[in-house]
């Protein structure tokens, strides 16, 4: 009967330390919490971009699934390229790895909503000294050997009368967001690399089969100009100067071959590949600038992962006011602890061996040189830098976009310029031939003609590949893909 007293008290004195630390979240939920509640700034955002036509209305959310944006552009080796980036770029692997430690961190500080609880078990077998200073001296002094059995465990909790707690749970949260915002926008960024690298390394093919043409050309002008000479029409000055246009044209070949080298490696450092191992074989692709959909100026602020990304930032900078400014009032810690020692083993349960506490205080800061108040305006300094940054990012986006859709508006024209300007070329390159041939013109002009034919079709295929980028570009500012239909938007026709 003694035994199973023992127990039940020392059950009932444990239920009774935790029954006291249990009522503190409720405390916590009745407390207030300092500093200011975050609200998002404005910022200066227009009603409407400046380019009306003939972009359409879209429908942006940035919660919602964009997918993968570069099919928009129908071209299977771009995705094949794209998916290289996603599964294997190590600078989104980086970012991928940064807000896991942002979810670990949001996580270890909610965890100080909960009181700690603490266990502990031990023995100490310990010999006290003979001569060791007595409080009674009229006692005798001797040495003693001991052992010493003991087990508990022992509860923390700092109620949180004023947020402290909170509000670092708040910051800690919104930095997570923040890094979840920085990892859509770093896998924006380094898809818009991966695209724009592509469409350059597309360009650049078609800028040598235009070359390679030019040059298949120039060697049948340079045999026809050889039979003349030889057979004593045409004079060496013509020979040397188709000769002389043939070998120019050759060389430029050796040039974009640098180039296009340049831009291949470029794209096995994105795709997470050794340049030495990685080919894109030579292909002519069509390249369509796509339908993209812009929505009102206002859409960048749910659109762009950056601008999503320094927003949160100002919410966790927010927070950090109200963790500095939770310092000037008392912190209030609970703790409780119970337990059982006892010299002997076979004694260590009895109710004799039980011992437990419980206790609650309270430390007010008094005087800190102005420490706190320094924490406080470091924090409210921040948050003002944090709001500037938001702004600025709002200003950049808006610039981009902008940037954009001037752009496509203007290659597009300078692309129909620029066919007009080749089929002109081509003709000048037939009526000099004509001329030459009929003995009306000197084979400088057919030179010229085959010079100017060879630069505007080359200009041709650079604008084509400057419509890709800056479609790449304003699919980037403005934020990624869409998901009307649950299907990415159809590429437009040629």
């Amino acid at each position: 009967m003694g035994g199973g007293q023992a127990r039940r008290r020392r059950g009932g004195a444990a239920r009774a330390t935790v029954r006291a630390l249990s009522m503190a979240p409720p405390l916590l939920l009745a407390a207030c919490a300092v500093g200011p509640d975050y609200q998002r700034p404005s910022a200066d955002i227009p009603a409407a971009w400046t380019t009306e036509q003939p972009w359409r209305p879209g429908k942006p959310a940035d919660t919602t699934e964009k997918g993968n944006w570069w099919e928009i552009f129908g071209d299977a080796r771009l995705n094949a390229l794209e998916a290289d980036v996603i599964a294997h770029n190590q600078s989104l692997q980086v970012a991928t790895e940064r807000l896991t430690q942002a979810r670990a961190q949001a996580n270890a500080a909610s965890a100080a909503f909960f009181p700690a609880v603490t266990g502990n078990a031990g023995v100490l077998r310990e010999r006290s000294s003979a001569n060791r200073p007595l409080a009674n001296y009229a006692l005798p002094n001797k040495s003693t050997a001991q052992t010493d059995h003991g087990a508990g465990f022992g509860v923390q909790y700092e109620v949180d009368l004023f947020g402290h707690v909170r509000r670092q749970v708040e910051a800690a949260r919104a930095d997570a967001a923040q890094a979840m915002s920085d990892l859509a926008n770093a896998r924006l960024v380094l898809t818009a690399e991966m695209a724009a690298y592509y469409f350059n390394l597309c360009a650049v093919d078609s800028e040598i089969d235009v070359v390679r043409q030019n040059i298949v050309a120039q060697r049948r002008a340079l045999d026809f100009v050889s039979s003349r000479h030889d057979m004593g029409v045409a004079s060496g000055l013509d020979l040397a100067q188709q000769k002389s246009q043939l070998d120019t044209t050759i060389t430029q070949i050796d040039l974009l071959r640098v180039q296009r080298a340049q831009l291949e490696h470029a794209l096995a450092t994105l795709s997470g590949a050794p340049a030495p191992a990685f080919t894109v074989a030579p292909q002519i692709v069509t390249m369509n600038v796509p339908a993209i959909p812009v929505g009102l100026p206002s859409d960048l602020l749910e659109r762009r992962p950056d601008v999503a990304s320094a927003e949160r930032a100002m919410a966790a900078a927010n927070a950090r006011i109200g963790v500095a400014r939770a310092a000037y009032f008392p912190s209030v810690p609970l703790v409780g602890a119970y337990g059982v020692d006892s010299n002997n083993i076979a004694t260590l349960f009895n109710a004799a061996s039980n011992l437990w506490s419980f206790g609650i205080s309270a430390t007010q800061p008094i005087f800190d040189a102005g420490r706190i108040s320094a924490n406080v305006e470091f924090a409210q300094a921040g948050y003002r830098a944090t709001v500037a940054q938001y702004r600025q990012a709002v200003l950049t986006a808006l610039q981009e976009v902008e940037d954009g859709m001037t752009g496509i508006g203007n290659l597009e024209r300078a692309s129909a310029e620029a066919d007009a300007a080749v089929a002109s070329a081509q003709r000048v390159v037939d009526l000099a031939n004509d001329r030459y041939t009929g003995g009306l013109a000197n084979y400088l002009d057919v030179v010229s003609a085959q010079q100017a034919l060879l630069a505007n079709e080359r200009l041709q295929a650079q604008i084509r590949g400057q419509q890709m980028l800056v479609a790449v570009f304003l699919v980037k500012a403005l934020g990624g893909g869409w998901q009307n239909t649950g299907q990415p938007i159809a590429a437009a026709a040629p």
